[in-house]
């Protein structure tokens, strides 16, 4: 006992294995307790940054997607708004025919 409280006083202690250590038994296991949270930590951010690129990516494509329907819905009201323009060209040649018809038959 006295030998070890020597061994104490100078910052060496024995493990469980009756090794010479420079930690106390109980700071080594709190540090390698630490390295694991530690280690387990870096595991789990790893995980997140992935969770999260990939969350990116599907935001990505939704938006992509948003924007392809939008353009469709674009052409699809100007196709709609060039066909609502030719029928009312049409509808003022037909009356316009319709008016020298009468003017004819009236003659």
């Amino acid at each position: 006992a006295m030998a070890q409280a020597a061994l104490g006083a100078a910052g060496l202690h024995f493990d469980e294995l009756n090794k010479l250590r420079v930690l106390e038994p109980e700071v080594a296991a709190q540090t390698a307790q630490l390295r694991e949270e530690c280690r387990a930590f870096v595991d789990k951010t790893a995980e997140f940054q992935k969770i999260v690129g990939s969350l990116i990516e599907l935001v990505d494509q939704l938006a992509k997607a948003a924007e392809s329907e939008k353009m469709k819905a674009i052409g699809a009201r100007n196709l709609l708004k060039s066909i609502a323009k030719q029928r009312e060209a049409q509808e003022q040649q037909l009356q316009a025919l319709i008016a020298e018809k009468k003017m004819q038959l009236e003659r």
